[in-house]
């Protein structure tokens, strides 16, 4: 059995609540990554992508200085843990139209699971061809 902690990338990028979504943009430049993982301390609060700031900051003419992560992060998450069967993170992933899956051990962000890691990995062309066809999530 391959597990999440097989695959996911290690060691999230996460910033407090009450960053601003101008440092969370310029680690994800920084980092060439697409998310950054949103806490409250060691808690999981939600995740930001780029497509998040995109839709939910610019398009919307909000000052990404006076705007956090917080404010922006979509907090209603499915997560894993590091141990779980990767089939069933790729089937919650294809369910919720998901293309990134916080990873926690006992609440706390450990990793992410992306599509990337999949597709790097393994045949994930059923998986991107299932989500990408699926509608946005807002």
């Amino acid at each position: 059995m391959t597990t999440v902690r097989d695959m996911m990338t290690t060691s999230p990028r996460t910033f407090e609540t009450g960053a601003s979504v101008v440092d969370a943009a310029r680690a994800m430049a920084d980092e060439n990554i697409g998310d950054v993982i949103v806490c409250e301390g060691d808690t999981l609060r939600g995740i930001v992508t780029d497509r998040d700031i995109a839709v939910r900051v610019v398009a919307q003419d909000r000052n990404p200085a006076d705007t956090t992560v917080g404010d922006v992060c979509s907090a209603d998450l499915i997560t894993v843990g590091p141990d779980d069967d990767l089939d069933n993170a790729i089937g919650l992933m294809r369910q919720h139209a998901v293309r990134r899956i916080p990873v926690v051990d006992d609440g706390r962000p450990i990793g992410v699971l992306s599509l990337g890691d999949l597709a790097i990995e393994r045949d994930s062309d059923d998986v991107l061809e299932d989500i990408s066809t699926a509608p946005a999530n807002s």
